[in-house]
């Protein structure tokens, strides 16, 4: 590995990290680093892309949890559908490939953009009190949510917050502290069974993390400590996805 290896590696993963905290899709950067700039072919980087996002959740969840923005006890029922769902999607993503759902995410990326359009105000307001979701909501949603990123990752930060903020009442913060809770909760597990599999380049996984546990501890603390930090948050989404939406769609050529 070349000395700017390392560099674009570092630097890529500290932007990721910040990205995930706030919205979710950095994996659409290390994942493009592992694939294009470091040469992994596809399943092992889905692998060794879960090395940063453990890193990065462990402490991102410190930080929200410190500040008082995690309530583990509200959440549990939502945090416990997902890792299950998660631990499904890793079962499969593990024998095979994971190419197919390319043009399935292309589209639910376009169709997430109008969600936070529509309702601008909703995503940037500090929630009160939570929607008590019946079960039979939280099920499919929730284990399904779980499945996507046990399979893949990459947007399900984005998706897991719509589904917070817009059917569970959460503030986007409040929101992105479960997010990142339950993806530190099940990519361990996640991770074990990748490297079982030999689908783990720990090398070039450590180097990324290095910058994306950074990242994410610097995003945790600004969310956890700034008055406008829902405004930010929901700014930052927004451009994440009007960029992954451009560069699907082939508007942008990066």
């Amino acid at each position: 590995m070349e000395l700017w290896h390392i560099i674009i590696a570092v630097l890529g993963g500290f932007i990721a990290g910040v990205i995930n905290t706030f919205a979710g899709n950095g994996s659409a950067i290390t994942l493009s680093i592992l694939t294009e700039v470091l040469g992994l072919p596809g399943n092992v980087a889905n692998g060794t892309n879960r090395v940063g996002a453990l890193f990065q959740s462990t402490t991102s969840t410190y930080v929200f949890y410190k500040n008082g923005k995690l309530n583990l006890k509200e959440s549990k029922s939502i945090i416990i559908l997902t890792i299950i769902g998660a631990l499904i999607g890793v079962g499969v993503a593990i024998n095979i490939p994971n190419t197919q759902f390319e043009i399935i995410f292309k589209y639910l990326m376009l169709g997430m953009l109008v969600v936070i359009l529509v309702k601008p105000k909703r995503w940037m307001s500090e929630s009160k009190s939570l929607y008590s979701m019946p079960l039979m909501i939280q099920i499919p949603i929730f284990l399904g949510l779980g499945f996507y990123g046990g399979f893949i990752q990459m947007g399900m930060g984005i998706f897991y917050l719509a589904a917070l903020v817009l059917i569970a009442k959460y503030d986007i913060i409040k929101a992105n502290a479960v997010k990142i809770f339950v993806v530190f909760a099940y990519t361990g597990v996640v991770l074990a069974l990748f490297h079982w599999r030999g689908l783990v380049d720990w090398k070039y996984g450590s180097i990324i993390a290095i910058g994306q546990a950074v990242g994410g501890y610097l995003a945790a603390q600004i969310a956890t400590r700034s008055p406008k930090a829902n405004i930010w948050a929901y700014r930052i989404l927004l451009v994440v996805v009007v960029t992954v939406v451009l560069r699907l769609f082939g508007v942008l050529p990066f």
